[in-house]
């Protein structure tokens, strides 16, 4: 049962449900989590929830929007890095989010907010991308080719998992 609380201020008690799912849904999965679940972890009743999130789908858009915006803030540390350096980086943090990132693309046919988020994802990810290229060197010509390619790699890394020496042999191709 819920534990009773003084009352808290909305965006608090938002960030809870949000750590709570963060946690279950990468531990356990997006299909192994309920949403009794996360209430029970967060202290709320599950009905709390709706009052944040009209759905499961909308709360795990909540999870990966505030991830993303944890990572471009760590990723920004990175900007002297060299490119294959950068793209380290990405790929281990999203193999370390492998769940949520399976999820995403598992509902992302069916459910229009996760579709709507991997998308404007998908757009954030090409724009960077370009932009290391082009920092990198790379001429602006063929430029969409190798942003395009650069995202299968990296998703074809966190499905297919290679050791180290290998990963970064592929990015620093990827990046030269």
């Amino acid at each position: 049962m819920p534990r009773n609380r003084r009352p808290q201020d909305p965006e608090a008690k938002r960030e809870e449900i949000l750590d709570a799912a963060t946690e279950l849904f990468t531990r356990l999965g997006y299909e192994g989590t309920s949403l009794k679940a996360i209430a029970t972890s967060a202290g709320v009743t599950a009905n709390t929830i709706y009052w944040y999130f009209p759905d499961k789908d909308t709360l795990l858009v909540g999870v990966v929007d505030r991830l993303l915006m944890a990572a471009l803030t760590d990723l920004s540390a990175l900007e002297d890095e060299p490119l294959a350096e950068q793209l380290l980086w990405v790929v281990q943090r999203l193999r370390d989010n492998h769940q949520l990132v399976t999820a995403v693309h598992a509902r992302a046919d069916t459910s229009p907010p996760i579709d709507a988020w991997h998308r404007r994802f998908h757009d954030l990810a090409d724009a960077v991308l370009k932009e290391g290229f082009r920092q990198a060197g790379a001429p602006e010509s063929g430029l969409d080719a190798r942003t395009h390619m650069a995202v299968l790699v990296v998703e074809g890394l966190i499905t297919h998992t290679h050791d180290g020496d290998r990963t970064r042999a592929i990015l620093d191709l990827l990046a030269s």
